[in-house]
């Protein structure tokens, strides 16, 4: 994913090309899952919508809150590519970098060299032309 934007989470609740991301319980597998889940309320409590993120009976989860909403920031991508389950294997050269792994995992904050980050984006770039939905979760 390449960050292409950023908003609070009050903004991307708002905004109307997110309105279809709030999940959806009644619907498909997709769109239970939706993410626009979050907003601060008019006393600027946190408020999570019922989801796969709140408790089986739709109470709020007060340990993902905390977790998710630790900075106020949603990150948007117009450039992505989501595999899902069937991601690409990484090469080595990209996990065994100087001591640094490409594929770091959730909640990584990035400080890779700079050398790294360009040739991972030119190989994948170069490899995967096509972005966007290129498979189903792993899960489903």
């Amino acid at each position: 994913m390449k960050v292409t934007s950023a908003m609070t989470f009050n903004e991307y609740w708002r905004h109307p090309t997110f309105q279809l991301k709030r999940p959806d319980l009644r619907s498909s597998l997709k769109y239970a899952f939706g993410d626009n889940i979050y907003r601060r309320d008019s006393t600027n409590r946190w408020r999570q919508l019922d989801s796969h993120h709140s408790h089986v009976d739709g109470r709020p989860n007060v340990n993902n809150i905390r977790r998710d909403t630790q900075a106020d920031r949603v990150l948007i991508s117009t450039e992505y590519r989501y595999w899902g389950g069937a991601g690409p294997k990484i090469p080595s050269r990209f996990r065994e970098f100087d001591g640094y792994d490409i594929v770091a995992g959730r909640n990584y904050k990035s400080r890779f060299p700079k050398a790294l980050v360009r040739s991972f984006v030119e190989w994948i770039t170069t490899e995967f032309p096509n972005t966007g939905y290129l498979g189903e979760p792993g899960d489903w």
